[in-house]
């Protein structure tokens, strides 16, 4: 094991959310409902125009490319999914659809730390409004061995 002083600051950021998300039923409510909710969030901005969803994606894409370069792809490659699926629905569902997986996701997340008996991360940083979807794609590049 690194000591504090070597590791990378996404290897900080995860342990600590990680320790708020122990349960494998939480685990596994987080890995359905955080995409959904970055999904929701990029498709109310794309309600206000495209041109935000892209700008937010792109915010938040630099910010995982600082904290970690393949994390940055995979974060890429999902937020182009999203963005394709929300460009592909008709104009006028873009917001009551976003807004209701929003509330349905929100809703699932605290069902998880309910069942977690500890409160979500972000009270104690929001940061972790970001490193919630990276702690779920570290799930998938471990199983496909992907270094990140």
């Amino acid at each position: 094991m690194h000591s504090s002083r070597s590791e990378r600051p996404v290897d900080v950021l995860l342990a600590r959310y990680a320790q708020s998300h122990r349960h494998p039923m939480n685990e596994r409510i987080h890995c359905i409902c955080v995409p959904a909710i970055v999904l929701s969030l990029l498709g109310l901005c794309w309600s206000l125009s495209p041109a935000v969803a892209l700008v937010v994606a792109a915010a938040a894409l630099a910010y995982y490319l600082r904290l970690s370069p393949p994390f940055a792809v995979g974060m890429l490659a999902m937020a182009a999914l999203m963005l394709v699926f929300l460009a592909r629905l008709p104009a006028g569902a873009v917001l009551p659809v976003s807004a209701a997986i929003f509330v349905l996701a929100w809703v699932g997340q605290f069902i998880g730390h309910r069942i977690e008996g500890r409160k979500p991360s972000f009270f104690e940083d929001l940061r972790f409004l970001l490193i919630g979807p990276l702690f779920v794609l570290a799930f998938l590049y471990r199983r496909w061995r992907i270094a990140y």
